[in-house]
């Protein structure tokens, strides 16, 4: 089936349209992120997912320059750094400014993790006995409370969440005035949280699916049921991974810094239902596999954590 029957955008729950397809920038290199995202950029992406840590914004600025596609056709992401939880405000004041841009069309909270800065390190502080400097008892509703009021200033057009789970969403759900428009999460065959899905759908949260590609931790590319499907289907493995999301309604951010994989990765096409439930089932036989899991110290209330 053609890509026709694909959608290219899905709806957030404040109204506004998000590209299907985002170019992911975790991991790529300064130096080599402004070329990628000018690129996709002239290449037809509008969907460019940033985020402080990763430490190329002002790159990804410059890409998004470069490509001469004017802001307001780009929906741009970018996440609240774990330092900056009690001043988000200023968090996001140093990732407007690295971008260049006046406003985030997209705004998470990076991790349900409050950070505390010392001397060791201004992002990734770390304890005399090198643990993460971790604020167990910074409540993350207090974030929450400031990122409602960025989003009432028009700073930021939607707000949402990274890496939260159902134990921590219900948590929040308690004090929240606006629902999360977004949880951007690791997301794969051979880690599908359906029930997660299932939860952030019932509340009209979209999910984002972050290292949709697996890595060489989790080799998704040559497992040999996804590679019968893509043989199937006359497509490569990415791109029955990376259409895989679309097709069950949720937003996919491959990243690369080779031209011709960002424009192979917004190749996506119409899989059976068959296809669909294979996929699903990978991991409950046998094959799960989270590959992100830093060292913050506790599981973050998702179950299979620490079972790698």
């Amino acid at each position: 089936m053609s890509s026709a029957s694909v959608p290219t955008h899905f709806k957030l729950n404040t109204g506004a349209e998000i590209p299907v397809v985002g170019l992911g920038t975790w991991k790529s290199e300064p130096g080599q992120v402004t070329k990628a995202v000018a690129y996709a950029l002239k290449d037809g992406y509008r969907h460019i997912d940033a985020a402080l840590i990763y430490g190329n914004e002002n790159e990804v600025g410059q890409g998004i320059k470069d490509s001469g596609v004017p802001r307001e056709e780009i929906f741009i992401t970018s996440k609240l750094w774990n330092t900056h939880q009690p001043n988000v405000v200023e968090g996001l004041q140093k990732t407007l400014d690295a971008l260049g841009t006046d406003y985030l069309d997209l705004y998470l909270i990076h991790w349900p993790v409050r950070l505390v800065p010392n001397e060791s390190h201004e992002l990734l502080p770390v304890n005399p006995d090198g643990s993460r400097s971790v604020d167990r008892s910074w409540n993350q509703s207090e974030t929450w409370r400031q990122m409602e009021e960025v989003y009432k200033s028009g700073k930021v057009k939607a707000i949402g969440v990274a890496n939260w789970s159902i134990p921590y969403l219900e948590e929040l759900k308690k004090t929240w005035k606006v629902v999360p428009a977004v949880n951007q999460v690791e997301l794969h065959p051979f880690l599908p949280q359906h029930e997660l899905k299932k939860y952030c759908e019932d509340l009209g949260i979209l999910l984002e699916a972050y290292s949709p590609l697996g890595s060489t931790g989790a080799p998704l590319m040559s497992d040999e049921d996804i590679t019968e499907i893509a043989k199937k289907n006359n497509v490569s493995p990415a791109t029955v991974l990376i259409s895989y999301h679309i097709n069950k309604g949720t937003v996919v951010l491959p990243k690369s810094v080779s031209e011709k994989r960002i424009t192979d990765n917004r190749k996506v096409i119409k899989l059976s239902q068959e296809d669909l439930a294979k996929l699903d089932a990978l991991a409950a036989n046998g094959k799960a596999k989270r590959i992100n899991t830093p060292l913050w110290g506790w599981d973050l209330g998702f179950e299979d954590w620490y079972k790698q």
